[in-house]
């Protein structure tokens, strides 16, 4: 598919966004009841249901850090979520890639140090892909985390960007990914200080692009943010509601 086909004369993309549209967000707290948190998230039709267990005593205790806890993430793709329905086995590079991406960007978050000797787990589950794979993981495991009452330094929010003829897009989907001619972006920040704790190129980008395509993510990933505060506050108002006196 040729640039031109992604972007019409009017601007618009394949799916009708603007260059500078988030797709539609819903995202969700508490959504497992047996696990220590939990959250739904949802992107375009990317969705990603995310479960955290721990801090809890660590299954091999010799590979325990005595001084803060270990995070494990572990990312599975549902057969059904994709065209080919084919089964991924936990084997497969870009399973183990995104799973590594992510436990990195969060080790720079959360506060290990207050759970030392002890596990934190992470569950991600792809339920279906539309492309954003994984900023829709990290998005969903940063409510997830939070839902479970692990301290983090910020929030952290992933978005991605592009360029589809010489126009900076935000939130490619799945048909703009796959693309050659498209270059993808993906970025992570703590909104609060602005910190980028991942940046992932899946193609070649000029470098007089660079920065307008970071900027570009990085305002995506505050509207994001903004979506996710209301998630978290309203969850909250709940639990108040639900269990205070």
């Amino acid at each position: 598919m040729s640039r031109q086909e992604l972007l019409s004369p009017e601007g618009l993309r394949i799916d009708g966004r603007r260059a500078n549209e988030l797709r539609r967000t819903v995202c969700k707290q508490s959504v497992l009841g047996k696990a220590d948190g939990s959250a739904y998230y949802e992107q375009g039709n990317t969705k990603v249901l995310a479960a955290v267990y721990g801090p809890r005593e660590p299954r091999i205790k010799s590979a325990a850090s005595f001084d803060r806890a270990t995070i494990r993430v572990e990312f599975n793709v549902a057969p059904f979520s994709t065209s080919e329905r084919r089964k991924r086995n936990r084997g497969d590079k870009r399973i183990l890639e995104i799973a590594s991406a992510i436990k990195q960007t969060f080790e720079a978050a959360i506060i290990s140090t207050v759970f030392p000797r002890s596990q934190i787990d992470i569950y991600l589950h792809l339920l279906q892909d539309d492309g954003g794979n994984a900023q829709a993981c990290i998005n969903a495991t940063t409510l997830a985390l939070i839902d479970a009452g692990i301290p983090m330094t910020d929030y952290i929010c992933a978005c991605s960007a592009g360029f589809i003829d010489e126009t900076p897009v935000l939130d490619l989907n799945q048909v703009e990914e796959a693309s050659f001619e498209t270059p993808d972006l993906t970025i992570a920040i703590m909104p609060r200080s602005g910190k980028v704790t991942l940046l992932q190129m899946e193609s070649r980008l000029q470098v007089d692009r660079l920065e307008d395509t970071m900027a570009l993510a990085s305002e995506g990933c505050k509207q994001i943010h903004t979506i996710m505060d209301e998630v978290v506050r309203e969850n909250t108002q709940d639990l108040v509601t639900k269990y205070g006196d």
